[in-house]
């Protein structure tokens, strides 16, 4: 067995042991939806409440140890960029690697924020702006790996996707409707993209594909996903916004 589908096996053993013993315990999150972004599609009200449990002794100690919002901001982009680095050179389990501990580091800027009653503005502006560079960092590194063809060109459209959900939802909230109807909202799309990457080399080895098979066909589901939704929440936006 590959080394990658043995860690990822051992992840995803934990994970549902972990989801067992938060339900058996009764557990719960402090955290409450103050981020106004509310459970996606895979990530509902229950993983989330799960993952924010799971991650509290992390909490705690970062809170400890001095640890602010900021570390966890510039280290989710550190890991954007280090995944663009493996992406571009074609080592696809180390970047889907990096992608997640980006998204975790994500949820971590915020824990964090609330526990030290840190929150406010400026670090919301910064959360969900350095989140974009991240992002885009992933996009490039493949978008250099690719090259050319259509493979390319999916990349550039999901990019384009993801940006395009993003900034939906923000123009919106500035014009005063919440909107977070929609499919691929960056959880989803981080998380398929990282599951992808890391099954990439062994599925493509299996199936006797070209190497980034897998990746390739992820992006697509990317692009489709992000351009529906963003059109779906222009239309639905643009309808709450009538007669203003």
């Amino acid at each position: 067995m590959r080394t990658e589908l043995a860690a990822l096996g051992g992840v995803i053993a934990f994970a549902f042991a972990s989801m067992l013993a938060y339900r058996l315990t009764g557990a719960r999150s402090s955290s409450g939806d103050l981020t106004g972004r509310g459970g996606s599609f895979v990530l509902g009200f229950w993983v989330r409440n799960w993952f924010y449990w799971l991650i509290r002794p992390l909490t705690r100690a970062s809170i400890a140890i001095g640890l602010t919002p900021l570390f966890y901001n510039l280290f989710a982009v550190g890991c954007g960029l280090g995944s663009m680095v493996a992406y571009a050179t074609g080592h696809f389990p180390s970047a889907g690697l990096l992608v997640f501990v980006s998204g975790i580091a994500d949820v971590m800027d915020g824990e964090v924020a609330r526990g030290t009653h840190a929150a406010d503005a400026r670090g919301a502006f910064l959360d969900s702006t350095l989140d974009r560079f991240t992002e885009f960092a992933a996009f490039a590194g493949l978008a250099f790996y690719f090259s050319s063809g259509w493979t390319a060109v999916a990349i550039v459209v999901a990019l384009g996707g993801s940006l395009l959900v993003s900034y939906t939802r923000a123009r919106g909230e500035s014009l005063g409707v919440l909107c977070k109807v929609g499919l691929m909202q960056r959880a989803e799309r981080m998380m398929l993209l990282g599951l992808g990457s890391i099954l990439d080399p062994s599925v493509c080895a299996s199936a006797g594909w070209i190497p980034g098979s897998v990746v390739t066909g992820v992006v697509v589901v990317i692009a489709a996903g992000t351009v529906w939704t963003s059109v779906y929440r222009t239309v639905w936006i643009a309808r709450a916004l009538r007669g203003r």
